[in-house]
């Protein structure tokens, strides 16, 4: 697992320049692999980016019956979620979905979630009460809004997931933002922060200012800087990661 210091740190970024440093690190299919599929609503975007790592549940709040069997396993589930490793990012994969009847979440299980160390949620399912769960700290990419809670309770927990078209483990690495999210294979975790930052100060050094000054160039003189920019650009990626990246 990532140090503190180094989760505050991938904080600091947007969910995309998170994505432009693991591309180069990962052995994975990096245009297909590890983020959301399915299109994401970020309640919170104000918060800015999550960073944590996913405790996972499964709810089917069009059945009763989970709902009457929620007093035996409310315990364990709660105990689940505070003796997981923090920062802890709730990721819950809704059974109604695409047909959402209820939702899980407002402003009592944001209180309740943020008190065992979770600092937001991605679910396929609904949320409510976004005012009071901004309130509270807790940050929700979610499906749609709801109004009623039906018979929401976890069906199951700690275990395999899928949400807007990708499945998650519980204990992954997530990065979330008003852009999707993104979660890291465990083997590419050590490296990510280095990756992400190269890859943003590359920008900034390289292609960003050949495109953004300065004043007065001529158009030849405008293609020209971008052409060397790129050319500078792909040359510092493949020095850095040893021709392993994506240029």
């Amino acid at each position: 697992m990532l140090s503190h210091t180094e989760l505050l740190q991938l904080k600091r970024w947007n969910t995309p320049t998170i994505y432009n440093g693991w591309e180069q690190i990962t052995s994975h299919n990096h245009r297909q692999d590890a983020f959301n599929l399915d299109e994401t609503h970020d309640f919170m975007p104000q918060m800015g980016p999550m960073v944590g790592y996913a405790v996972t549940a499964v709810i089917e709040p069009s059945n009763p019956a989970h709902k009457a069997a929620t007093t035996h396993r409310g315990e364990a589930y709660l105990r689940y979620m505070l003796n997981a490793p923090g920062p802890k990012i709730v990721v819950v994969q809704d059974l109604d979905h695409p047909r959402l009847v209820g939702s899980w979440w407002g402003e009592v299980n944001a209180n309740t979630h943020r008190a065992l160390g979770c600092v937001g949620l991605i679910t396929n399912g609904t949320i409510r009460d976004i005012d009071e769960m901004t309130n509270a700290g807790f940050k929700a990419i979610a499906a749609r809004l709801c109004v009623g809670h039906a018979d929401a309770a976890p069906v199951r927990w700690n275990c395999q997931v899928e949400v807007f078209g990708r499945k998650i483990q519980p204990g992954q690495l997530i990065h979330a933002d008003k852009h999707g999210f993104l979660a890291i294979p465990p083997e590419d975790e050590a490296d990510l922060l280095d990756a992400a930052v190269f890859m943003d100060q590359n920008e900034t050094q390289s292609v960003i200012p050949a495109a953004r000054g300065p004043a007065g160039r001529t158009n030849e003189q405008l293609i020209k800087d971008m052409i060397d920019a790129r050319k500078a650009f792909g040359a510092a990626v493949k020095e850095k990661f040893q021709g392993q990246g994506e240029f």
